[in-house]
């Protein structure tokens, strides 16, 4: 079941929606107005973060992914917060395979998400 959530982007002043889709265990973030595709391959039509349970509590955030014509934007940081408000909101662990969420964390250092880190 899809869970969603929508966010402004002030960058490009669109609203966005972050989708959750915890059978696929990915994020994502259409892009263009266009239709998901249904795989976990790639697209240019969609924003993702990719995740798997290491264990019955614990997920590896692995991947954030953001087409090239929209990176810069500010759109990997709605991907890595949804994931990580995920993490705190099912009380889970997580191991931050993913640069890009182990550097959100960094820069949000916010209590609720650091105690979620399973440290490495």
């Amino acid at each position: 079941m899809a869970q969603a959530t929508q966010m402004n982007v002030p960058e490009i002043n669109t609203p966005i929606t972050v989708e959750h889709d915890k059978k696929k265990r990915q994020f994502t973030i259409r892009l263009n107005g266009n239709v998901m595709l249904a795989t976990r391959n790639r697209s240019h039509d969609r924003a993702v973060l990719l995740y798997e349970y290491v264990g019955k509590k614990t997920v590896d955030l692995q991947h954030t992914e953001v087409p090239d014509a929209y990176r810069g934007r500010g759109i990997a940081k709605h991907l890595a917060k949804a994931a990580m408000d995920f993490v705190v909101e099912e009380d889970l662990k997580a191991h931050l395979t993913c640069w890009y969420i182990q550097k959100y964390v960094k820069e949000n250092p916010q209590p609720q998400y650091l105690e979620h880190i399973h440290p490495m």
